[in-house]
């Protein structure tokens, strides 16, 4: 346990940066499980609608560091040949 004032201020920062990032990855997973749903039922309409829903909360991710800028790109390319599959 810190001593110093600045120190324990960090702790607490760290805690509220830590707890954010979570619930930032843990709703990035929930919406790339229920894209993962939607194209496993074959239904295009909604799984393109869903598509844009789930880029936007990777690039939001990515942008807010939590992503890495090539890990977000490998994770959209994925998600297109995933919808694009639902045709073929």
């Amino acid at each position: 346990m810190p001593n110093i004032k600045s120190a324990k201020k960090r702790v607490k920062v760290t805690k509220v940066k830590a707890l954010n990032n979570q619930m930032v990855k843990n709703a990035l997973k929930t919406c790339l499980k229920k894209y993962d749903s939607v194209v496993a039922s074959g239904d295009k309409a909604e799984a393109e609608a869903m598509y844009k829903i789930t880029v936007k909360k990777v690039d939001q991710a990515a942008a807010k560091g939590i992503l890495h800028k090539n890990t977000a790109a490998r994770k959209k390319s994925q998600l297109t040949n995933m919808l694009n599959s639902i045709g073929a």
